[in-house]
């Protein structure tokens, strides 16, 4: 079953999950909701409920989905089969949680953000493509960061840790592909972030076409 729940909700409550970095990801996330202004917000995979409470008290209106009712969400639904109508909100925020589902329903999942989105829909995928982090703080507080992703011409396959089915990197899952798949579906990609303190979190930002 795609939609079991894999953790428990104190999963998302623990100090161990709340790293740093996890928390300038959170940071990423609401700059890339709050920088587009949008007027309805629709989170899909709440976890601890951190960037549905920051952008409420923005002012902003948002309602969360969560296959785990445990979690609280405003409804409870499969990605794949959200109860909304066509073009509801104008932004879907689906952060850390379609790797979460089997890969054949990958499509059927963005497919459903499309539909129920005006204009846009964004997302964070695991990234497991390596990469050169160069981190120089020179005089005069100069400071110079770079991410330079690097070749990777025989990716390791995936195992199910019992979370992720997939991973962005993984063999047979490239980001080629993936940035194929949104657009076969309707979704262009336009703008691409790898957090620099996480490179594991990868934002695809997509517009709605």
């Amino acid at each position: 079953m795609s939609d079991a729940h894999q953790v428990d909700p104190e999963h998302y409550q623990r100090r161990r999950y709340d790293k740093l970095v996890r928390f300038i990801s959170y940071w990423h996330q609401a700059d890339q909701v709050l920088k587009r202004a949008p007027e309805q917000v629709l989170e899909i995979g709440i976890g601890n409920g951190f960037l549905s409470r920051y952008l409420r008290a923005k002012g902003m209106e948002v309602h969360t989905v969560d296959v785990d009712e445990r979690l609280g969400p405003d409804t409870v639904a499969s990605v794949v089969d959200l109860p909304f109508d066509d073009q509801h909100f104008d932004l879907v925020a689906c952060f850390e949680t379609l790797e979460h589902i089997p890969w054949d329903q990958f499509a059927p999942a963005v497919t459903e953000l499309r539909r129920v989105a005006k204009r846009w829909v964004l997302l964070s995928l695991p990234d497991a493509s390596p990469y050169l982090r160069i981190d120089i703080e020179g005089p005069g507080k100069r400071r110079i960061q770079r991410l330079k992703e690097l070749p990777y011409p025989r990716p390791e396959p995936h195992q199910f840790d019992g979370e992720h089915y997939w991973e962005m990197g993984k063999a047979g899952f490239s980001r080629k592909r993936i940035i194929a798949e949104l657009a076969a579906v309707g979704l262009e990609v336009e703008e691409r972030l790898r957090v620099f303190e996480l490179p594991y979190h990868h934002f695809l930002s997509c517009t709605r076409r």
